[in-house]
């Protein structure tokens, strides 16, 4: 079974470095390319720098050009090499990916963000309530067998993401699995690293596919977990108490063409894919904000 997760606090141990040296001249012309306001809220945030660990030659493209890259796929679903040509060449594009992802970048970016909406909404950056969720999607002929599974509930073959987010649905905790894992299996380690990285969250709520066990092992961990179950006689939709709060996000994250489907060999860069679909939306509210 695989089973990814993503989670932690804003803290990054890679500073960012000013790159006036390379300014970037494209011409903004996709809808997911950031604005002069979106840059200027996450420039900071994204580091300047060789790629490899043993250093190499100088970064020849400006980081602003490698985050457009980067969320024009998430946000078009394209794949690599059909990136268009006004943007670095794809595999320098993935190389970053593939780097950001793995020392941490954008879980630092992601996680930074996420506690400056919650600033600007007038809320403590820490969280102290979740609501847990999960959606099976169905995965590409580039996903391996051994990271894939059937759910038999949704009838897909693919992967599950679940996911924890805060109140107003911002995420907080992101894991991949094989989409035959079922929920409460998951929802320990969601709830174990909610409590680990969160320390003040103390009250969860979830779905009825999370009772049993999954309340005990909260309990142990200091964490009320309420079950809302659907109303009695309830057919077709209805908007239930919190749930529509992580419904919502997931809605959001599927805006991501990329995400719509699982195109990922491995697991983590779904992950970050999905935290790529939320840097997005909170960049651009952020930005809104920074104007008024």
């Amino acid at each position: 079974m695989t089973f990814y997760l993503v989670a932690g606090s804003s803290a990054s141990t890679t500073p960012a470095m000013p790159d006036e040296h390379l300014p970037s001249r494209r011409f903004r012309r996709y809808p997911s390319d950031t604005t002069d306001a979106e840059w200027q809220v996450i420039a900071a945030l994204i580091p300047a720098g060789r790629t490899g660990r043993r250093g190499g030659r100088p970064p020849t493209h400006p980081r602003r050009d490698i985050v457009d890259a980067i969320r024009y796929l998430a946000h078009n679903g394209c794949v690599w090499r059909a990136l268009p040509a006004d943007f670095p060449p794809w595999k320098t594009v993935y190389d970053y990916h593939a780097r950001w992802s793995a020392d941490g970048t954008v879980n630092h970016l992601h996680n930074t963000l996420r506690e400056q909406v919650r600033a600007a909404s007038g809320r403590h950056h820490e969280p102290t309530a979740a609501i847990i969720d999960s959606q099976s999607v169905r995965a590409a002929e580039t996903v391996a067998r051994t990271s894939r599974g059937y759910d038999a509930g949704k009838k897909v073959n693919g992967r599950k993401r679940h996911i924890a987010v805060d109140t107003i649905g911002l995420l907080l905790v992101v894991a991949v699995s094989a989409a035959s894992v079922q929920d409460r299996h998951a929802g320990r380690a969601l709830i174990w690293a909610v409590r680990t990285c969160y320390r003040n969250v103390t009250l969860t709520w979830a779905d009825s596919g999370y009772s049993g066990t999954l309340t005990d092992v909260a309990a142990a961990l200091g964490i009320t977990v309420t079950i809302v179950a659907k109303l009695a006689g309830q057919i077709g939709f209805q908007v239930l108490p919190r749930r529509w709060v992580v419904e919502r996000t997931l809605s959001w994250i599927s805006r991501c063409r990329r995400t719509a489907r699982d195109y990922e060999r491995r697991p983590e860069h779904h992950a970050a894919i999905v935290q790529w679909s939320m840097i997005i939306i909170m960049n651009r509210r952020l930005a809104r904000h920074h104007r008024t």
